[in-house]
Order: C-alpha cells, then structure tokens, then sequence
C-alpha cells in the first residue's frame, strides 16, 4: 500500500489537459493494480486524510477543484452518457467504431467525454459501489464545501451546498435534457404510430413536459427534499411508467407487422433514459445522497463500458429481429419437414426433380467455363446460373436438400415455444428424427438423379459433337478439388455458412416487405393499379407476399455461390464453395469424360469421398447455426439445451431406426399431441416437458 498520494504534483494552476490528466492519473493511483478492491477504498481514504488533515493540500485541493468545476459541463454526462448522440443505431454504431479507432484527449470541457477516460476499468465498478458510508460521507463532505473564488468570480453559484448549487444545478439541467429527449421518442412518428389505440388515447408523453414542470418549480420555490418536491417527483415517476408501458405497446405492433432495428434502437434508448431520469431524482431527494450518487457514477461508468461494445448493440437491438427471422424462416421450414411414409415418398420424388434441374445447372456451369471470363465476371456469370436454377426449384415446388436445415431448424426449435406444456420434448425429440429422415430423403433424391442426368447430358453432347461436357484436363481439375485429401471439409463447410446466410436475408428481406406494407402498395399503388390492373395488381401482390422469403432466399444462396469465392481471390484468401449436389454433378460429368478408366484412377474414389462428406457438412453447419439463432430467438435457457441434448441421445438408443425408416402411419406432429402425451417412460426416452426458465 502506497503511503504517499497524488496531491503532491496537484497544481491548480496548470492548463486544462494537465489538470485533467492528474485527475486520470489519481484515479489509476486509486485503481492500483485492480486486484483488491479493499485497497483501492483504503487509498481514497488515504487521499481523504491527507487533504483534510494538510491545510496547504487542502487550500490547493480547494483551488483544483473550484478551477474543474467551473470550467467542466457535468450536464452532459449526467444526461447524454451511454445514449446516442442521434437516437439512431447506425449513427451510434459509427459512434463505437470512432471511439474504438480515435483515442479521447483530455482537453474537454466535456465531462461525459472526460469521463471515459477517467473510470475506464470495469474494477472501478467494483470500488465506486463498494465504497462505505462513511467515506462516502467524507467525500461529499470534500466535494460540496464552496470553492475558493477563482480569479475574482463569486463561487456562490458554482458549490455551494444550497438549492442553487452545482450539484443541483447540474442534475436539474439533466433531468430537462432527459425529460425532453423522452417526450422527443415519444412523439416522433414511427412510435406514436405503433402505439396501441388504449395507450394512445391516454396521451402519457402529452402530459410529461407539465409533471416535470411541476417538479422545478417545486424545487426551486422548496427544496430539493421538501415534501412538495418529494410529491411532484412522484407523480412524475408515475407518468413515466405510463410512458414507458404506452411505448411497450410498440413491441405488438412489431411482431406483427415485420420489425425494425432502428425502432427497437429507440425503445431501448427510451426505456434506459426513463431509468437515467429516476436515478437522477434518487440523486437529488436521496436521504443518503452521497450512496445515490456513488450509484449514479458506477452506473455510468458501467454504461460507458459497456457502450464501447459494437457485439453488444447489435445484438441488443437486432435480437427482436432474429426473432422474427427465425419465426418467419419456421413457417417456411414446416414444409420441408416429413413425417410418415406418404410425405417421404414425396419428399424424394421432389428432390428427384431438384436434382433434375441442377444437372442442366451444372451444364450451363461448364459451358460458361469455356468464354474464358475474368474471375468476377465468371462468378457473376455463375451467380445468374445459380439462381435460376434455385428460383426454377422453387417455383416449380421442388426440393434442393442443402437448403432445408437453415429453415428446418426454426420450425423445429418453434415446437418449444411453450416448453413447459405436457410432451413438449417427447414432440421436440420426433422433429428431429423427422428432419433427420427428411435430409436423406432430399440428398438421395438429389443426388440420385444429377448424375444420371449430367451423364445424359454429357452422353448427348459426345454423340453431337464428338466432346464430352469437359475437357479431360478440366476433368482430372475437377475430381482434384472435389477431393477429400485438401481443403475440402473447409470449404463445404463454408458452403453451409452461405446457406444459413441465405436464410437470414430471405427473413430480412421478408421482414422489410411486410414493415413498410409493400403487400398493400402493390395492390393499390395508382402507379401500379394503372400499369397493371387492378387483377393483376393484386394477383402480383399475392405471389410477391406467398414467395419473397424464397426468391430472396434463392437468388442470394447463387450470387453468394458465383460471387464469394471470386471476391476471396481478389484479396488473396483461396476460399471455394462446394455443394455436394453440385459437386455429385461435376464429378459426374469429370467420370464421363474420363471413360472407363477413371473407376482404376484413386483421385476419383477420392472425390466420390468428397462428395460423400461434403453433403453432411454443408446440412451441419447450415442447421447448426440456425439452430442457435432459433434457441435464442427462443430464449432456451442452457440447462433446458442440455436436458433437450440428453433427451435426443436417449433416443438414438432406444429407437435408432427412427431416424432412418418413416413410420407407416404416422400422424401429424401437432396433431392431438397434448390430448395424448407419452409418458416419459415411453421408448422417446425423452421427458414430457422441461422446467420454466425457458
């Protein structure tokens, strides 16, 4: 413990930044090593001792900090600190960038932006809240006595402890900046709007402005403790609860008519300024001030803290998005998910004419090699060819395997929604078996049909031409990068990354159509009734609303497919895609150009290894990453993840076969379930239903 304190380079005289930096610098001496908070309290009390019991430390202390607190702006850290200077997210996104990139300066009369420099270590958290009463006690003690008067200015109106005082001051301008910055959200359009009509009709932030009015006048007449002040500043608390349940009622409308991150942005920021203003009350009419503001200052440090995060506001402000992304995408899941024979059966049938349609695919594929295009021309080239064939699948109600798990698995997760409900899990555990047997009825389908298809293709074009679909060099080039012996698992599973990115922006991009009520402006628009027609209007209004999520969804998959491996090549990064129904195709038409010989040739088992591994990777990595957003989306907590993990071991168990063969008469998952719960005896081997928290 050091025995000897900062006060003795302390200079009242210095300029602004070096004042400043003895402050930041007596703060580190106070943080020491941030290994015992004890010891930091025991230094502040140290630093209390020698200023009160020194006169000439404490006449310099004096100078020092009627100097700070007559040249430093405490209203903004008070009032804006921790909240967007814009009340936007990509304004305070760019914010956190800035401060991340640009170091701060200490020549600022800025408090809120000295402030950052001064408590900068989350173990000043720890010390400010473990302060004791007493020192606490000295400190305010410390910091109201009046200052000496800086060069002739009278220090009434900068510390004394009165009504007038600094402090009070201070937190009197802060409560206006942050009353009016709630009445501010509260009236803009894209939230009054979205309120209910009962929250509305109450008009909460019309009578804000007056309840705080109520409270400064009280203030100034009485005191900032006096009875009539302690009323008013209740029943300003009471109307910022109306206020804060009115904007609450944003939250349905979201859910309901598509999401916006910038709304959710401002209701967070409003939520965390009705806080800000109820601390602030607890500063001004505490019985132990000094213990609210001590608070207050943890407070704010931790809010400093933590908004240097770029990670925790996207994930703050995005997570209602991700809802309903994942909400959206389990819609579309449900129909890729079978469950008795008859749904296998066709399940294979249409994976069958996917597999079709992405053997012409691959055909298009090879003969736009031979144009000899530049790398981004070549992969946007490929991106077109991609996407018509995706889209074709689509619209033609046919199946691409690789595509179902970044949908499936939402649709899957949405059967826990209501955990605690009888047979939950047991319901849970036969989603995945059915998933499971769905994948293989796709990839069979799939890739049981590409070959044949690209080998009558190929077969066509030798009896045509005299060539095959590829060159034999090209050839011997292909079944090397479908090889199992490189990079191969890398890039099959940077492959299933692009499938889940798909699905993200086909739920975005449907979540923004349904926001800003495109379905409506199609069918009603003059601009469109008049080109189209009023039938035709809404007969186009109709498609776009039944099949946005999946054009968005397939067109972005291909151009991601053509394009992401050349942009990785412009920048050096020999980054591939490999989808394993393309890829069967390739090989496919690499083996005919080859001949018979090519079943003697080792690098072709290598790559009939390759395609083998690349279909689970490319469904593993897109379900697994679906699946956690969905769980999250969800809010599953760890231990009920873990019961659902042992509940689906127990099944592999008990009933392997369930994964592989459909059962003959099956019903509908949903069909009757809570009518007739398993037992959790049953052979699932999985409990009804896992405990709340989930």
């Amino acid at each position: 413990m050091p025995t000897s304190t900062p006060l003795a380079t302390l200079d009242p005289d210095a300029p602004l930044a070096l004042r400043h930096l003895w402050l930041i610098g007596a703060l580190r001496w106070v943080r020491g090593d941030e290994a015992d908070v004890q010891a930091s309290i025991s230094r502040v009390r140290l630093f209390l001792d020698e200023v009160q019991n020194n006169p000439e430390s404490q006449a310099r202390w004096r100078r020092w900090w009627g100097r700070f607190i007559t040249t430093v702006d405490l209203t903004p850290l008070l009032a804006d600190h921790g909240f967007a200077p814009r009340t936007a997210f990509l304004s305070e996104f760019g914010n956190r960038l800035r401060k991340k990139v640009l170091p701060g300066t200490p020549e600022t009369t800025d408090m809120a932006e000295l402030f950052d420099l001064l408590l900068s270590a989350r173990f000043d958290v720890r010390w400010l809240k473990a302060l004791d009463s007493e020192t606490l006690k000295r400190l305010r003690s410390l910091l109201i006595a009046t200052p000496e008067p800086q060069d002739g200015e009278a220090a009434a109106d900068a510390g004394a402890d009165s009504p007038a005082g600094f402090w009070q001051a201070a937190l009197m301008d802060a409560l206006i900046f942050c009353v009016s910055q709630i009445s501010a959200t509260g009236f803009a359009s894209e939230i009054r709007s979205r309120m209910s009509p009962e929250a509305q009709a109450q008009r909460p932030f019309h009578e804000l402005p007056a309840d705080f009015e109520a409270l400064r006048q009280a203030v100034n007449q009485y005191g900032g403790r006096s009875p009539e002040a302690i009323a008013a500043a209740e029943a300003l608390r009471l109307q910022l609860d109306a206020c804060r349940h009115a904007a609450y009622t944003v939250y349905s409308h979201l859910e309901e008519y598509g999401v916006s991150v910038g709304i959710v942005f401002r209701l967070r920021q409003l939520r965390e300024r009705i806080v800000r203003v109820k601390e602030l009350l607890d500063c001004l009419q505490s019985e132990q001030p000094e213990r609210a503001t001590a608070a207050l200052l943890a407070d704010l440090a931790q809010v400093g803290l933590d908004n240097r995060s770029v990670r925790s506001l996207i994930a703050s402000s995005s997570h209602l998005t991700a809802a309903k992304v994942a909400e959206r995408s389990a819609e579309s899941g449900e129909h890729y998910i079978t469950r008795n024979a008859a749904e296998y059966r066709g399940m294979v049938r249409k994976a069958a004419g996917g597999g079709a349609i992405v053997g012409f695919t691959v055909w298009i594929k090879f003969l736009m090699v031979g144009l000899g295009l530049s790398a981004f021309w070549g992969g946007f080239a490929n991106g077109i060819n991609y996407a018509t064939s995706f889209v074709v699948i689509m619209l033609l109600h046919l199946t691409l395997a690789t595509k179902q798990p970044a949908v499936t698995a939402p649709a899957m997760v949405a059967k826990l929604r209501d955990i605690k409900a009888p047979g939950a899990v047991r319901r849970f555990v036969d989603e995945v078996a059915n998933l499971f047997r769905s994948q293989i009825a796709s990839i069979v389908g799939n890739i049981g049909v590409v070959i044949p298809v690209v080998m009558l293709i190929s077969l066509g074009m030798m009896l045509a031409t005299g060539d095959a679909m590829v060159s034999e060099h090209k050839a011997h080039q292909v079944l090397k990068d479908v090889s199992l012996i490189g990079p191969l698992v890398l890039f099959a599973a940077f492959t299933g990354v692009l499938l889940f990115a798909s699905s993200i922006i086909a739920g975005w991009v449907e979540n923004w159509y349904v926001f800003h009520n495109l379905d409506s402006a199609m069918k009603h628009n003059p601009r469109f009734t008049g080109v189209l027609g009023r039938e035709r209007a809404a007969r186009w209004a109709d498609f776009m609303r039944r099949n946005i999520s999946g054009l968005a969804a397939n067109i972005s998959l291909g151009f991601m497919l053509g394009l992401v491996p050349a942009f990785m090549t412009f920048f050096g990064i020999g980054l591939d895609v490999r989808h394993v129904t393309l890829s069967a195709g390739q090989v496919s038409a690499a083996a005919m150009a080859l001949g018979w010989d090519v079943f003697k040739e080792p690098e072709f088992w290598w790559a009939v290894a390759g395609v083998l591994v690349i279909g689970p990777i490319n469904l593993g990595v897109s379900f697994y990453l679906a699946f956690r957003l969905a769980l999250q989306a969800q809010n599953i907590s760890e231990v009920n993840r873990r019961l659902i993990r042992g509940a689906i071991q127990r099944r592999i168990r008990a009933a392997p076969l369930s994964f592989l063969i459909p059962p003959r008469n099956a019903r509908h998952a949903d069909d009757d379930a809570t009518a007739h719960p398993a037992p959790a005896s049953t052979a699932t081997g999985a409990p009804d239903s896992l405990p709340p928290n989930g």
